[in-house]
């Protein structure tokens, strides 16, 4: 969200806090994106909030964090004691989960793949119903593709991405790899520490997939603790990774903080076919979460503002 709506949704937030009577008079930001996560203080609640209009994938997204539960993965829950309702306020829709002290509890590169690894196991139980890895790339294609959707993309870097995406979804297809329930985006931004251990958030970009597409968003020193891993798919997925995120963000409607300097980075990294991580380039978590420098720590939308 832009900086002049955190305050209104900050506020939405702690209006739907006080209907639950819930102690709630401060709202502090930890995640800033289209949808914005906030700490309500002093009752610890997470708020995750989004623009009007969104209230079905909110819906979606409970929903799919319950069923999760049930099949034993490793997932943030809903707020105990409240039932698990999506509120619209002012223009917003709120959904009310736990808040975890991540800070006191530290994510481990072996209790990230051990919780991942609980993740996907309980994922192959789970009746769920989800797009296919390949309707996420088409996603990206369609904002590629389409001027209206990307006008800032130069001809040039159009082609790129164009050809890199289409080239590493035939590539990618040829392996033949099973495929399974998969969280879409399990980067460090979506993985909570607590003292229960890891747990995911974050259930819109649930997708059915080889796991290496999972893992491709995961530090590499996550994936060194997976088993069973083909480092070829890896790195391919990652390839691919790198180029959906660049086609994102170039799409007209993208909040992304400093997403000027990610477009050139991303399509700089593409051209020059570097590794994902690399010394030159963060991983994608890093660009999912560079937005937390935009949005300074302990910086709050209360409901005075």
């Amino acid at each position: 969200m832009e900086e002049f709506e955190l305050a209104r949704a900050g506020a939405a937030a702690l209006a739907v806090a006080a209907s639950l009577d819930l102690p709630a008079d401060d709202a502090v930001v930890l995640f800033n994106s289209n949808k914005v996560a906030l700490r309500l203080e002093p009752c610890d609640v997470l708020a995750r909030v989004t623009r009007a209009g969104h209230g079905g994938e909110a819906r979606l997204e409970l929903d799919r964090a319950l069923s999760l539960a049930g099949a034993g993965c490793p997932v943030g829950a809903a707020l105990p004691g409240v039932a698990p309702l999506v509120h619209e306020e002012a223009g917003f829709v709120v959904t009310l989960w736990t808040y975890h002290d991540t800070a006191a509890c530290p994510v481990t590169a072996d209790a990230y793949a051990a919780a991942l690894g609980q993740l996907h196991a309980g994922m192959r139980t789970a009746d769920l119903t989800s797009p296919r890895f390949t309707d996420r790339i088409a996603e990206a294609q369609q904002v590629v593709a389409d001027p209206a959707l990307s006008p800032d993309l130069a001809q040039e870097d159009r082609a790129l991405l164009t050809s890199r995406l289409a080239a590493l979804r035939q590539t990618i297809l040829e392996f033949d790899a099973p495929e399974q329930l998969l969280h879409g985006e399990p980067h460090p931004g979506n993985v909570l520490g607590t003292r229960q251990g890891p747990v995911f958030i974050d259930f819109e970009t649930l997708c059915r997939g080889p796991v290496e597409f999972d893992l491709a968003h995961a530090p590499e020193e996550v994936c060194e603790h997976y088993p069973g891993i083909n480092r070829e798919l890896l790195d391919l997925c990652r390839q691919l990774v790198l180029a959906m995120v660049a086609s994102w963000r170039w799409d007209v409607g993208d909040e992304f903080p400093n997403r000027q300097y990610w477009r050139r980075a991303l399509l700089h990294a593409l051209r020059e076919r570097l590794p994902w991580p690399s010394p030159d380039l963060p991983m994608p978590t890093v660009v999912y979460q560079a937005q937390d420098k935009a949005v300074k720590a302990g910086s709050r939308a209360s409901a005075s503002r």
